[in-house]
């Protein structure tokens, strides 16, 4: 496979903060919040082609000490999604190659994303596809800032 250089859109480059992230169920066109209506996250795509992406649910309460009980993790666990792992680019898809999950069923996928930048905001839109954490099919909006 032919990867496009990083540097042939040297505007994804860097670190972006999540500011929105929608999901719409394609059955039913259902749209929901997911992580709440200020969820928190990062996102970054670095020059040597690495990438990582964590995003956490708004409102996520620490546990009440340092090692949760059961029910705290899953808790914890359903607000959190966190990869890692390298990308390419193609025209207006960007392609995260994950090495590394929070949810091992990623872990080794390619999950394909499409992709717009309008001044400092960064537009994610995923394909049709499963939700790892309802189980239904649907498509994702994230809204990113530019940090760096």
């Amino acid at each position: 496979m032919t990867r496009a250089r990083p540097d042939s859109n040297p505007a994804l480059l860097g670190t972006w903060k999540l500011q929105s992230f929608t999901t719409e169920e394609t059955a039913t066109g259902l749209t929901t919040n997911l992580f709440g209506i200020k969820p928190d996250g990062y996102l970054y795509y670095g020059a040597d082609f690495r990438m990582y992406a964590i995003l956490v649910a708004h409102g996520r309460k620490a546990p009440a000490d340092l090692v949760p009980t059961d029910m705290e993790r899953i808790e914890l666990f359903n607000g959190l999604c966190s990869y890692a792992g390298s990308y390419d680019i193609a025209g207006d898809e960007v392609r995260h190659h994950i090495d590394v999950s929070w949810n091992q069923s990623w872990t080794g996928t390619t999950q394909v994303r499409r992709f717009r930048i309008n001044g400092n905001c960064l537009h994610i839109t995923t394909l049709p596809a499963r939700n790892p954490v309802t189980g239904n099919e649907c498509v994702s909006v994230l809204l990113w800032d530019r940090l760096t």
